[in-house]
């Protein structure tokens, strides 16, 4: 996939079938706008490709209001290059193209950048200066430069239309289960393997400790969760302790995750963690030994929530 970063740099692409947005989380509600897109570019000869912006425009506009975002843009293009799209062009959200008015932003991106030749679009898009266009806007100028507009419907579930505003709220609540359904996949995050102070070992349950997160990134509530966790060459089942340790008195937020069957020098690695599903709060314990009998009632617990979702938490696979 190529990504251009500038209005310069997508001049370089073939013309496009393109749709727009923040694309965060690229959740199902995203999906169909995506099938559109490669079902458009099929039928006319065209790259499927996106058109993402960072920072994220809420940032700018109102940053007061900005969320802490469901991806980062190295994830979003990962997850969009998954999905078949060939070209995305991550514009960068500045005050000045915050001020460009629909009219000069159609005629800046779509047309003389990306030469977009179909545009696939939401119902509820709205883009320009004060949101002063809206699907009618964009057709109405795409009949003048010579691009086809196509708008898709909110995908819904359970009667709503999936966004990701109501996933960031599951995320934001520790409902990661529901959050795996409205995204198509398990909520993740990445980062590198440090060292920690070693007391899982001592305990008998030896974890990995996570570090280097995206300031912006959100993260579950603290608590215990079952999860799964993929680096280069293996994937495994485990069960994750996210915040504090007050049972030895350490107040520091940390994410360590104790793999099922794994035995494995993971120092320095770069890994993704998929929350699974949450199964208690932070608690504190009375002695290390009351602490290591929740952890196995915590164990068997993670056990089931990853063989309900079909992941064997016995299994490693390397790759």
């Amino acid at each position: 996939m190529r990504v251009a970063r500038s209005l310069e740099e997508a001049a370089a692409f073939e013309p496009v079938a393109v749709t727009i947005g923040n694309f965060d989380g690229v959740h199902t509600g995203h999906h169909e706008l995506l099938r559109e897109v490669a079902r458009a570019a099929r039928e006319n000869g065209l790259q499927p490709a996106v058109l993402t912006f960072d920072p994220h425009p809420a940032s700018i506009v109102a940053p007061q209001r900005a969320a802490r975002l469901l991806t980062t843009q190295a994830e979003r293009c990962a997850i969009l290059a998954r999905e078949g799209i060939e070209c995305v062009l991550v514009l960068p959200f500045t005050r000045d193209v915050a001020h460009w008015s629909p009219e000069q932003f159609v005629e800046r991106v779509l047309v003389h950048a990306l030469r977009a030749r179909a545009v696939i679009v939401g119902d509820n898009f709205r883009f320009g200066h004060g949101q002063a266009g809206d699907v009618h806007v964009l057709a109405r100028l795409g009949q003048i430069y010579g691009f086809e507009t196509r708008v898709v419907t909110p995908v819904k579930a359970r009667g709503r239309a999936v966004s990701s505003s109501e996933i960031r709220r599951a995320v934001e609540s520790g409902k990661v289960a529901l959050a795996a359904r409205l995204l198509g996949r398990p909520y993740s995050v990445s980062g590198v393997v440090e060292r920690g102070a070693g007391r899982g070992r001592t305990i008998g349950v030896p974890t990995i400790n996570l570090g280097g997160f995206p300031a912006r990134k959100l993260l579950p509530p603290d608590g215990v969760y079952a999860a799964t966790v993929e680096w280069a060459g293996g994937r495994a089942g485990g069960m994750l302790n996210q915040g504090p340790k007050p049972t030895f008195g350490d107040l520091r937020r940390s994410v360590e995750v104790h793999l099922f069957g794994v035995d494995a020098n993971l120092y320095g690695q770069w890994v993704k963690v998929e929350w699974v599903e949450r199964l208690r709060d932070v608690m504190t314990f009375a002695s290390p030994e009351k602490l290591v009998e929740q952890l196995q009632r915590d164990r068997a617990d993670a056990a089931a929530a990853l063989s309900r979702i079909g992941a064997d938490p016995r299994h490693v696979s390397h790759t």
